[in-house]
Parts: C-alpha cells; structure tokens; sequence
C-alpha cells in the first residue's frame, strides 16, 4: 500500500456533478489499494456539511473552503500576472505549504492532479523524483477558444486570451507530468496536436457509470403527470454550456417537436437555475426542477432525453447515465463527439433544429426501453475497464 497525494480543485463529494463523479470515483477505487492524501477546494457550504463523509476515504486531508465571488476577484489579477485566470483563481499559499510539508512527511512518490489548474501545486525539481499523473475532463484551453467564438467583445477577447495562456499552461505541466490523460479518444488526439511536445505523454483514462445505481430495473415513482411525454435534461444548471443547451432547444426545437408530439413536455432537471434559464418556464410545456435528490426518476420515466449541446468537450457523463438506464439519447454533435461510436449514436446526432426535432419525436415514439444503449455503456464505460487505466498511468 502506497502513499498517494490527489489534488481536486473541487471537493470530490458528494458525486453529484460531472467532475465530482470522476473525482469521487477515483478516490474511492485509490482508498482500496493506497493511503489517499487528499487536498481539494470547498466552494459549497452544502458539500462542507459533508466533509466527514469524504474524509472516510482519507489518510489525511487538507480542505480549502472558498467563496466563488471573492475567488474570482482575486483571479482577476491573472491579467497583471500574465496568467491564466483559472490557474490564480485554484492558486493558494496555504494549499501550496500543505503539499509541501505532507510530501516529504509521509514520503509520498505518487501525484494525482485533477485538471491543469491543480497541477502547478506538484510543479518545480523538489517533486522531480515523484511520479506525477494529471487528467483532464477535456482540453480546458479549447473549450475557452470555443466560448471566445460565440460571445461579443469584449468577453470574446477575455475568452481568447483564457484559451491561449491555459494552453501555455497545460503545455507547461506536460512537460513535466509523466502522464497526461483525457477522458475520450477526441479530445487525447487534439492534445497532441496543440502540444505535440508532449504526444507521447498523452493517455485516455475514459469516465464511467455505476451501472447497478443507473439501472432500468429499479423502479420509482413517476415525477411527471399521467399523460405526458417528457423530453428530459439533466446537468448543472450554472455551467454555461447547459444552460445555452437549455435555452436553445426550448427556443429553437422544442416547439417544432409539440407541433407533431402536442403532450411532450420538456424538463429541464438540474441545480442552480439561473435567470435565464427560469425564465424558460413561460413557455408551454417547459418545466425547470432546481435540484433534485435523484434524477433516477426523471430518466426512468423519460420518453426521451436530449444533450443539445452546442459547446462540449470530453466525456458527457448526462449521456451515459441516460444509456445505462436504457434510455434513447438524442443529442448534437457537440455532446457526441467525446463518446465512442456506435450506429444508434450517429442515428441520433443532430445539429439543425428540424432534424433534431425529428429524431426526438421518433424517439417518443419506440418504446422506453433501449436496451442497446445500456449494453453500449456496460461494454465500453465500466469503472472497472477505467480503474484499470488509472492504476496503469500511476505505477509505469
């Protein structure tokens, strides 16, 4: 049993979101095989509430607690710094002095860090002699590239800006990580290309599911009246992507598919709606939950779960939470791109408005359960297939 440090730039639990289902995951597969010295930021007092939960999991741990309007204040002197933005905003003294005395106390030789912005703690000769480890969720810097394209000055400048001293960073931690790794095949090739210094570096450590929690077998309650059809959404309701996602098909499909499916409804599942996207409500038929304690239900019961992403990278985990339950995904390009193909993927992949109208009624259409789609993601996203990669890149 080896010592390990693991560095999040979120708390790992409760698994509830994208990156903490990863982050989670990861630290509960390394609980089983190492001692976990864990350091991570806190920027939720309901995740604090929690802490002792996580640290069942630990050997020791170093909680940050921060609050996300005074952090991005402070990040905002990246531009005096000629940093990236998201790299000042993780950056702290008292995370940093942590790592450095748990390193040399407990005579740690493994690193893991979630995301470029975490990887600067392990940085410099003094962790030369560690094996250091850093994955990503996607290439950070290329999502920023794609915000800059779709906003005005001057966000699109800031944006810009963003993807190109985040790229300097990530180049910069590759060069001295012994591996980098992604969660798809798409974004692991694109890493090579912006930072072809590093191509042999690059792995692909895919996400998984919890299948036996994700299941069509189980059963619950139905959370949609009698007599609906319901199109479902679920994610993080103050990430951008989702909420653009949210706003375009409410705006720009969801009227076509109730021209020809008039009982659908389109539920919008996820925490911390913002203004915008509560203002969907005035629409006929479009439903936003909040947070929810189990989106279980809302799958279970879903005549159709759509993604219609336009901006999107890596893995989505909504999609194959989706699959697991057997249910049909219709989705864009966007959010297909970080999967691994299969024909029912193609069948179901979109971007005009029409076409994804249609494929959504087609889908209301078959019957509720898509078996394929759960063999799809026990076949190609077990956690077992990615625990066996992660240990893989910790220990060659």
């Amino acid at each position: 049993m080896a010592n390990v440090l693991y560095l999040t730039h979120r708390m790992p639990f409760p698994p509830d979101k994208g990156d903490k289902i990863t982050t989670f995951n990861f630290l509960r597969h390394l609980a089983t095989q190492h001692r976990v010295f864990l350091g991570a930021f806190v920027d939720s007092e309901a995740d604090w509430a929690q802490a002792d939960e996580l640290k069942a999991y630990c050997a020791e741990t170093k909680l940050i607690r921060i609050a996300p309007l005074r952090q991005r204040a402070w990040s905002a002197t990246a531009f005096l710094q000629g940093a990236s933005i998201s790299e000042v905003y993780h950056r702290n003294a008292d995370l940093q002095a942590w790592v450095d005395d748990v390193v040399p106390r407990h005579g740690i030789r493994t690193g893991l860090a979630y995301c470029s912005a975490m990887a600067p703690y392990l940085a410099g000769p003094k962790f030369a002699s560690l094996r250091r480890v850093t994955h990503y969720a996607d290439v950070d810097s290329e999502k920023w590239k794609t915000y800059a394209a779709t906003k005005r000055w001057p966000m699109s400048g800031v944006y810009g800006r963003e993807a190109r001293t985040l790229l300097d960073l990530e180049r910069r931690m590759s060069a001295q990580y012994d591996i980098t790794s992604f969660v798809s095949d798409a974004d692991a090739a694109l890493y090579r290309q912006v930072a072809p210094e590093s191509a042999d570096k690059v792995r692909v450590i895919p996400n998984g599911v919890d299948t036996d929690y994700f299941s069509p077998d189980l059963t619950f309650d139905r959370p949609y009246a009698a007599g609906t059809q319901a199109i479902v959404f679920t994610g993080a309701m103050d990430y951008w992507p989702n909420a653009d996602a949210v706003s375009w098909f409410a705006h720009e499909v969801f009227g076509r598919v109730r021209q020809q499916q008039p009982d659908a409804e389109f539920w919008i599942v996820g925490s911390k709606p913002g203004a915008e996207v509560r203002k969907l409500e005035g629409i006929a038929g479009v439903h936003v939950t909040g947070r929810v304690p189990d989106v279980r239900p809302y799958l279970a019961h879903a005549g159709a779960v759509v993604a219609p992403l336009r901006v999107a990278r890596g893995t989505q985990n909504k999609v194959l939470e989706a699959y697991a339950m057997a249910r049909a995904v219709v989705m864009t390009g966007a959010a297909a791109n970080g999967l691994l193909q299969a024909d029912f993927i193609a069948r179901n992949t979109h971007d005009e408005p029409a076409a994804l109208a249609a494929a959504v009624v087609q889908a209301l259409g078959q019957a509720p359960r898509f078996d394929r789609a759960r063999h799809y993601v026990m076949e190609k996203y077990s956690w077992a297939y990615a625990f066996g990669l992660l240990d893989q890149a910790l220990r060659t």
